[in-house]
Formats: structure tokens, C-alpha cells, sequence
């Protein structure tokens, strides 16, 4: 749950209080809070190094493997340790040169990774330079390059775990920055909605600072306007504030440069400011220098670089593999489908893809033939069902559905020709759930993101609860994944998948 607290005055009652104020201040400082995390992660890289060179020597030099290597290197044990020694501190000292302690690098997921990759091969190429320079620096290769493997894949699989500790605090309000939303527009409501529903990212939306809008009005829930920008440095001293983060084309362009230029000095308190285009958060966006001149380019699609390779690596060999597995299975439906209702086995649903276009999604046919006709005659004589569909665009009770559809549906085996739609460059195996064109007008202005990402055969609304979940539940679920996306969420999900089927909640 985030913290809210409102100006003095307003109906409501902040839940900080004077005699409390400056501890909190102290204890949420930014800046005193990574000092702790840098500091616990110096001593992780530390040990992970000293582990990873003492494995390197017991490989090299102690193990039976020691056979498969120059027999001829040196060895001596105190000769590697008294290097070691020397060596530690000069790689902790690279790591901070790549900013592996750089709070806008931590917890960043792929490219803290990639950091950690370039600081351990340049601390490799320091030492094999030193042997270049210093002859008498004899070191048995074969040690060097396995520490090396090993200072990867330790202090990898150490950030891994303390950025899953950190989240975890995060998600129980602990490790999180105070801030508040100048403007309290669209963009802003949406920057904050975002926020709010991802505590990971480590920011407690306490108010709004709008210039036209009456202080304790609420704006979301429990979420209120403090006050006007003059009242800033005023509100962000009592309330612990330690980010502002500026909705742009929620103030005006005065009173923007006036905030900036009485926090651009602060120590305090960091200033964001957003894109100005709160209709394609979900894509992301890039800054350039154009002659010296900072502009902002719009992404055309959501992933890029590195997480579009592992994406494609898992769509397709995950694709590959599931057909060969389940092709035996898919024979079975067939000649099943044949045997108990004539028609086509295959029903093509025509959905949207990536950039607007429409393709056919294959299912299983789980529908009578005349599918059509004999919905639109329920919804003519019954209410009841015509309320439920509009609501939920799926009917518990369903009288078009045939006896082999409703075990597909009920085991979501009707989705796994979709599959095919994987190798085809069409969908995703994780994904937003894919829909029609008349039902992208339900998404509003979020409507384009769904043009920068390929829907999926499985995605949060899979493992939420899927049909019991109204349309408006779902919309938000596509949304959050978007914004979220990450491999992690992607194998998450996919493990989260499994025993949503195998429980068949809100499958029908």
C-alpha cells in the first residue's frame, strides 16, 4: 500500500506528524539508503571475487582436472593469494568505473548485467597487461581465464538475487523514495497510476503539486493535490520528498524552469521530468544531442536491443519444441473433432499484430458452425446474457460451444495451434492478450501501445483469473505488461501459466 499524506487544512490527516518529521526525513534519505546498498554490494562483489579466484585455483590446481592443464605453471599458493589480494581491490575499483554502484545503472536488469560483463573483461585485460609489463608477473592462464567465467556468473547471480531482495522489500514499503507528481493532468494521473502499480520500481506517490487545482482534492484514491509549485520547497522539507517527478505538459513552461532552477542544486531531492506524452508511456522513448540540442525520439516498437534477441530466442525454440512434443496430440483432436462434429478443425480468428495489422490466429474450432447466428438469437431473447457479454465479451453458459470445445477450452488446448502463429513472426508466447480490430476502440487512448508489442499465447490475464476478469481488468493487465516487460516477468508468467490450466480458473 502507498503512503498519502495532504497539506495542513485539507479534511484529511497526513500520517506524518511534527514531532516525527525530521526521523523520517533521515532515515528515508535517498542518499543514506544507497550508501547502505552500495556498500552491502561492494562487500557481495568482494567475496564473489575472492570465491571465484579460490575456484579458479582449486580447478586449476587441486581438482582431479588439474591433468588437462600446462603442468609446467606456477602454483604456489601464496603467491595467488598475496595477488589476490592486490587484485580485488583493483576490480571493485573498475566496477565502480563501469557504474556498477551508479544508482541509475542498479537493478536494471539486463544492462546491469551487461556492466558486470565489461567490468570483469576489462579487470581481465588490466591483469593480462600487467604480465606485459612486468615479465615477472607469471600467472597460469588457465587460472585467469576460468576466474574470470567465475566473477561473471557469481557476481551475476549475486545482483540477480539481491535486486529479488530488494523488490521484495520494496513490495512491503520498505527501500522506497517518497515523491510527488507536479501536475495533476492526464499525464500526470498516468504517470502515477504506473508507479503506484509497480512498487519494484522503488517510488511512494505521496501527492500532487498541480497550480489549478484546490489543496486535498483528490485526484486518485487516497492520493491528494498538496499544494501549488510555489509551496514546493516548503512540502517536499515536511514531507520527506526526495523526488519530483514533472508531468510536462501538466505545468506551464514558467513555472517548470522556476521549480528547476530551485532544485537543480539540491542534494535532496532528484527532478524528472516525463516525456510529455502520456499515450505512448508503454513504448518507450530515447534522447539524443542534434547539434546540441537534447531531443526526444519515440521508440517504434518496445523492445529493443538485447531483450528482442531473447525474446525471439524463446519464442521460437519454445515454438519449435512444443509443436514436435504435441504434434501426437494434435492428431488426436483432429481425427476426434472429425469423428464428433463435422466442419473445419482449424477456426481462424482475425486479430491485431504489431504496428495495426491484422492476421488469423489459429484455434482449434470450439463453436458450432453457424456460431454467429446462434449468438446473435440468445442476445435477442435473453437480457441476462446480453448484459454478460457486453461486460465480459464470453458466456459462462454458452450454447455454441460444442462437447469437445468445452474440454479444449476448459484445458486452454484450443490455443496451442497458436503456436504456429509463434514461428510465423505473428504472436509471442508471452504476450498481451490478443484481440479484434473493433475491440481495440474499448482500449482509449492506449489503444497504440498494443500496435508495439505482438500479442501472446499466454500473458497476465492468463494467470489472473482470465474470463472472470472484467474487460476493464483486462485492459489494465495488457497495459501493465507492456510497461513491465522484462524476460523475468516472461518466464514468470510461463511458469504461472501451468497451474492456471491445470486449475482451469476463469476457463470457459
Amino acid at each position: 500500500m502507498m503512503r498519502t499524506g495532504v497539506v495542513e487544512g485539507t479534511p484529511k490527516v497526513a500520517d506524518y506528524n511534527p514531532a516525527t518529521l525530521f526521523n523520517n526525513i533521515v532515515r528515508r534519505n535517498m542518499h543514506t539508503k544507497f550508501r547502505v546498498v552500495q556498500a552491502a554490494l561492494v562487500v557481495q562483489d568482494i567475496l564473489s571475487l575472492i570465491l571465484s579466484f579460490a575456484l579458479a585455483y582449486n580447478i586449476r590446481f587441486i581438482a582431479p582436472t588439474t591433468t588437462l592443464f600446462d603442468p609446467t605453471a606456477v602454483n604456489d599458493v601464496n603467491f595467488y593469494i598475496r595477488f589476490m589480494v592486490i587484485l580485488v581491490p583493483v576490480w571493485v575499483g573498475v566496477f565502480f568505473i563501469f557504474r556498477l554502484y551508479d544508482p541509475t545503472v542498479l537493478f536494471g536488469g539486463l544492462r546491469e548485467y551487461a556492466n558486470i560483463f565489461n567490468g570483469c573483461t576489462a579487470g581481465f585485460m588490466l591483469v593480462i597487461f600487467a604480465g606485459y609489463v612486468d615479465p615477472s608477473l607469471v600467472l597460469a592462464r588457465a587460472w585467469l581465464i576460468i576466474a574470470w567465467v567465475f566473477a561473471i556468473a557469481l557476481i551475476m547471480t549475486e545482483r540477480f538475487t539481491f535486486r529479488r531482495l530488494i523488490y521484495w522489500l520494496r513490495s512491503r514499503g520498505h527501500f522506497m523514495s517518497p515523491a510527488y507528481i507536479v501536475g495533476a493532468n492526464a499525464e500526470g494521473i498516468a504517470i502515477a497510476e504506473q508507479l503506484m502499480s509497480s512498487s519494484a520500481a522503488g517510488v511512494n506517490i505521496i501527492g500532487f503539486l498541480d497550480d489549478g487545482i484546490s489543496p486535498g482534492e483528490e485526484v486518485l484514491p487516497g492520493v491528494v493535490v498538496h499544494g501549488p509549485t510555489s509551496r514546493a520547497e516548503t512540502l517536499v522539507q515536511r514531507f520527506g520528498i526526495e523526488r519530483l517527478i514533472v508531468a510536462t505538459s501538466g505545468i506551464h513552461r514558467e513555472n517548470m524552469v522556476d521549480l528547476f532552477r530551485r532544485f537543480v542544486n539540491s542534494s535532496d531531492v532528484t527532478m524528472w521530468l516525463s516525456s510529455g506524452m502520456y499515450e505512448i508511456l508503454t513504448t518507450g522513448v530515447q534522447i539524443q544531442d542534434v547539434g546540441s540540442v537534447p531531443m526526444v525520439s519515440v521508440n517504434r516498437v518496445r523492445l529493443t536491443g538485447v531483450n528482442i534477441v531473447l525474446k525471439a530466442l524463446i519464442d521460437y525454440l519454445g515454438a519449435i519444441l512444443g509443436l514436435i512434443a504435441l504434434s501426437p496430440l494434435f492428431l488426436f483432436i483432429a481425427i476426434t473433432m472429425k469423428f464428433t462434429d463435422p466442419g473445419p478443425i482449424v477456426y481462424r480468428r482475425r486479430v491485431v499484430g504489431v504496428g495495426g495489422k491484422e492476421f488469423d490466429a489459429f484455434k482449434f474450432r470450439t463453436m458450432v458452425v453457424n456460431s454467429k447466428e446462434v449468438l446473435e438469437e440468445l442476445l435477442a431473447r435473453d437480457p441476462h446474457a446480453r448484459d454478460e457479454y457486453n461486460k465480459y465479451y464470453k458466456l459462462k453458459e454458452d450454447p455454441r460451444i460444442t462437447k469437445v470445445g468445452a474440454f479444449l477450452r476448459k484445458t486452454s488446448i484450443d490455443e496451442l495451434p497458436q503456436l504456429i502463429n509463434v514461428l510465423r513472426g505473428e504472436m509471442s508466447i508471452v504476450g498481451p492478450r490478443m484481440i479484434t480490430m473493433e475491440e481495440v476502440e474499448k482500449y482509449g487512448k492506449w489503444g497504440l501501445n498494443l500496435h508495439t508489442v505482438k500479442p501472446g499465447i499466454t500473458g497476465l490475464w492468463q494467470v489472473a483469473g482470465r474470463s472472470e476478469l472484467t474487460y476493464e481488468e483486462r485492459v489494465r493487465l495488457d497495459m501493465n505488461y507492456i510497461r513491465n516487460y522484462s524476460i523475468w516477468i516472461d518466464l514468470q508468467i510461463v511458469v504461472q501459466t501451468i497451474p492456471a490450466v491445470l486449475m482451469s480458473k476463469g476457463a470457459y
